[in-house]
């Protein structure tokens, strides 16, 4: 990431934070609460009804001097410290949640792939990691390519990082799933998808994101070939060609 801003403003959108802001919120009421009931119950500032509920102790102490309504600050106090005990062992269970659960780790690996795929340029976009997308990424790779998967089933994006390549989860046909991918700084998108109209449609927004990408798309037959020739493919590919040439070459 460019910076400590852009590196917290990721993280402020992954879904652990997103976990925690309920319980936070949950212990932040609590204390205004009991501040604000302190305040209104006996006429203390905030500042002292601060300390009573850092130190409880001091209500025994205050009305040892001060008249007033002893027992009802007492109970109401018991009520206030009991829901910051609970809503501080809720924001430790999801902490030791995410941490047991492997989420702080996904987290830190999201962003540490979201900074390396930050700092390419001129590198391949490869939609879809089936057998197609998968041969392709690694024989660029074995060719010092660099690779950035986008791939929406989490089996295969799961898959895609086991192999040691940089992916983003998520649909290819969505331009923002593209930017993430940086196709704006990509040299080439392979529409690698076993879907003849998904590739014509990524091709399609990858062009509008990015008018001078090298669109490589994979088509299902000839007729497919057509549509991905006006949708402004430069090239198509027909597995079942090109196996069918080799084949032949082969004999």
């Amino acid at each position: 990431m460019n910076g400590s801003g852009s590196l917290l403003g990721a993280f402020a959108q992954r879904s652990l934070l997103r976990r925690m802001l309920r319980p936070v919120v949950a212990f932040a009421t609590v204390v205004v609460a009991g501040v604000a009931g302190f305040s209104t119950v006996e006429g203390i500032g905030v500042v002292d009804a601060l300390f009573w509920l850092l130190d409880p102790t001091s209500i025994e102490l205050h009305f040892r001097t001060h008249d007033g309504p002893a027992t009802l600050v007492k109970a109401y106090a018991i009520v206030v410290i009991s829901g910051l005990v609970v809503a501080g062992l809720w924001i430790g269970e999801t902490l030791l949640s995410a941490a047991f659960g492997g989420r702080i780790q996904e987290e830190l690996r999201d962003m540490q792939l979201e900074g390396k795929i930050e700092a390419l340029d001129d590198h391949v976009v490869i939609c879809g990691y089936g057998t197609f997308g998968s041969t392709v990424a690694s024989r660029l790779s074995e060719s010092d390519r660099d690779v950035v998967v986008v791939e929406q089933q989490d089996e295969q994006y799961r898959r895609a990082i086991e192999d040691g390549v940089l992916a983003v989860n998520g649909d290819a046909r969505r331009e923002e799933t593209l930017v993430d991918a940086g196709v704006k700084r990509a040299d080439t998108v392979v529409g690698a998808i076993d879907d003849s109209n998904a590739n014509i449609q990524i091709s399609i927004a990858a062009s509008q994101l990015a008018p001078t990408v090298t669109l490589v798309v994979r088509a299902g037959d000839q007729r497919d070939e057509a549509l991905a020739r006006r949708a402004g493919a430069d090239e198509v590919v027909i597995p079942e060609v090109v196996s069918g040439e080799q084949v032949c070459s082969s004999l």
